[in-house]
């Protein structure tokens, strides 16, 4: 078990490189927009989306920046250090206002725009078209022997069952500890601590019997696994949209226009397209996201004066 868990972590270790290596970077102190990633692949990708986006309609140069979870790339935002990244509405909302969870996406994303434009002077832009939830995910084969389609069929096969959870979902307002009070759920040993680039892995590997991943992940669909359905609506609606600092946007008053572009252009389709090709087929990040803006017709040559 410990040469496997050790095999796991170098591969992990190998695809962050992989992944870091095909983040566009312009690290020198030539930037003038620096955009944020939550340091996982779907954020990797929006991030190279944005920084595209900017780049080919604008006179503008970006950098890339990695962080490793909601909070900390928030905190960079409201320092200075980083001037946009996308944010999931209700992650925004649970987790950095700390507010109670509102089911109505539209309600939700208004007061979320107003608290962040009152309190951190960041402007909240439209989303981008798509929402990718927690996925609490199964083996199929599990699914269909015991008939569990939904979080409230899980409660009574929890106790036997192993769970794997990202170190932040087991953390936050609106993860783990939450759900497990809605719904009942009581597993055989508390949740393992597992890093999101191993957890599909441990899944398939039989290590675990349910983790916590996100709706648009390639891997779901590649891997034939069961997304748990959450009839109870515990979890808010979590909506991508770009979040970008006002004295940015006043600064540099073409990003709202390149960046509005975006708004409704990324379907849930899409999203797990994108993550499938750079996950699963390993395709590196920026060809994978110029194909995308050339095939939503995004790729187009703005005046530059």
């Amino acid at each position: 078990m410990k040469k496997l868990f050790n095999f796991l972590l170098l591969t992990f270790s190998l695809m962050l490189l992989i992944v870091s290596c095909n983040l566009t970077s312009n690290n020198g102190g030539s930037a003038d927009i620096v955009i944020g990633s939550k340091g996982f692949t779907e954020q990797d990708i929006l991030s190279e989306i944005l920084a595209q986006q900017i780049e080919e309609t604008t006179h503008l140069k970006v950098a890339q920046r990695r962080f490793t979870s909601a909070l900390v790339t928030h905190q960079a935002l409201t320092a200075g250090k980083i001037d946009a990244y996308v944010e999931y509405t209700g992650t925004a909302f649970t987790v950095i206002l700390k507010q109670k969870a509102i089911n109505d996406p539209k309600l939700l994303y208004e007061k979320l725009k107003q608290a962040y434009a009152q309190q951190f002077h960041l402007e909240v832009m439209e989303p981008l078209g798509y929402e990718s939830t927690f996925a609490m995910t199964i083996r199929a084969e599990d699914a269909k022997r015991d008939n569990i389609q939904t979080l409230s069929d899980l409660a009574k096969y929890a106790p036997q069952m192993r769970a794997g959870f990202g170190y932040e979902f087991i953390e936050r307002e609106d993860g783990y500890r939450g759900l497990a009070k809605t719904y009942g759920l009581h597993f055989a040993q508390s949740p393992r601590i597992m890093d999101l680039g191993l957890i599909y892995r441990a899944l398939q590997q039989k290590l675990v019997d349910i983790i916590n991943g996100g709706t648009t992940d390639g891997q779901i669909s590649r891997l034939g696994l069961v997304v748990l359905k959450d009839d109870l609506h515990y979890f808010p609606p979590y909506e991508a949209a770009t979040i970008i600092r006002q004295d940015t946007l006043k600064k540099y008053p073409k990003l709202r226009q390149a960046l509005t572009q975006l708004v409704g252009r990324i379907s849930f389709d899409d999203m797990q397209h994108l993550n499938s090709l750079v996950e699963g087929e390993f395709r590196d990040i920026r060809d994978v996201v110029r194909d995308f803006r050339k095939a939503k017709g995004l790729i187009v040559v703005e005046d530059r004066g």
